[in-house]
């Protein structure tokens, strides 16, 4: 009688993330350093953006579903600062998945720049 193996799970491939949709790479980089709550995040995407990029609370809610979904980020069970908070609020973090793709759209992006660079697309210096 042979003895039943067991088997890791495979991690789903990173592959259906790319390329991310501009929101949902926002939304990844406002919570790779801290958690937010959403309107902490919609704040933090429109001031890294210089106020060109203004999430409606229908983009953000409906990415954060899907984030969550795909895990790649997560709801926070605790919350930060409970005295000097709303109720109300839920937070979020990136999860380890999430900053991995974060990383790879990160990577994705970047070569993309030097590329245009080297064909006078873009600036040398941002």
């Amino acid at each position: 009688m042979s003895m039943p193996t067991s088997r890791k799970a495979q991690p789903e491939p990173l592959e259906p993330f790319r390329p991310l949709p501009v929101a949902v790479f926002h939304i990844l980089v406002a919570v790779a350093d801290r958690e937010r709550h959403g309107y902490a995040i919609m704040q933090d995407v429109a001031a890294r953006t210089d106020g060109h990029l203004r999430l409606s609370p229908g983009t953000l809610y409906g990415s954060i579903k899907r984030l969550l979904e795909d895990g790649l980020i997560e709801e926070l069970s605790e919350r930060p600062d409970p005295e000097d908070d709303d109720v109300r609020r839920r937070y979020y973090r990136i999860t380890p998945r999430g900053r991995k793709v974060a990383i790879e759209e990160s990577t994705r992006l970047a070569k993309l720049l030097r590329q245009a660079r080297a064909t006078g697309l873009a600036p040398r210096t941002v």
